[in-house]
């Protein structure tokens, strides 16, 4: 399995936001797009599960390839709860409720997003991520928001449940990069 991307712009308006981004990820690797706010790194991972077109350039991802997807809002469903939010994805409620174990919220399971803390909706949105049968996992700054201890917890979640996955991580905390061992792929603003 393999993403490429070549030559590839996209902008907004007359705003651009992607310039010329080629890049290369195999199954098992693990990459990082690390840049300030405002370079273009979730639009490059919209580009990637095409949720956006580009205006420029190629993107090709091997046929078959399954994305996992945590964005920077949670897109939890209002009038599910956590539990039930999780089962849509991963299958079962068994299934749901040994992630929120995983993600330290054994508790949560019949509490509705709006009865959630923003770092609870992160992380019932991690497990929904973490937990899903994919090719590739596509994390944007999915430990935003947690305090220190959580975010450490997360994190070896994070490097536990890739397996050989392919991950695309963005994150503007280099040492989570550094821990998950991946390539850093420096996007200037």
């Amino acid at each position: 399995m393999e993403i490429a991307l070549e030559g590839v712009r996209k902008s907004f308006g007359e705003r651009p936001v992607v310039r010329d981004a080629s890049l290369r990820v195999h199954s098992g690797e693990r990459v990082c797009l690390f840049g300030p706010s405002g370079c273009g790194k979730t639009t490059l991972l919209r580009l990637i599960c095409g949720l956006e077109k580009p205006d420029a350039g190629r993107i090709s991802v091997s046929e078959g390839l399954r994305f996992a997807c945590h964005f920077q809002e949670d897109r939890l469903l209002p009038w599910y709860t956590a539990a039930e939010n999780l089962a849509l994805t991963l299958g079962s409620r068994e299934q749901a409720d040994a992630w929120l174990a995983r993600v330290q919220l054994p508790d949560a399971a019949e509490l509705y997003p709006q009865e959630l803390s923003g770092g609870m909706r992160r992380r019932v949105s991690l497990a929904r991520a973490l937990g899903y049968a994919s090719d590739a996992l596509i994390l944007d700054e999915p430990l935003r928001e947690l305090d220190a201890t959580t975010c450490g917890n997360m994190l070896r979640l994070v490097d536990e449940s890739i397996g050989e996955r392919m991950l695309i991580l963005v994150t503007h905390e280099r040492t989570q990069a550094e821990k998950l061992g991946c390539r850093v792929i420096e996007m200037p603003l």
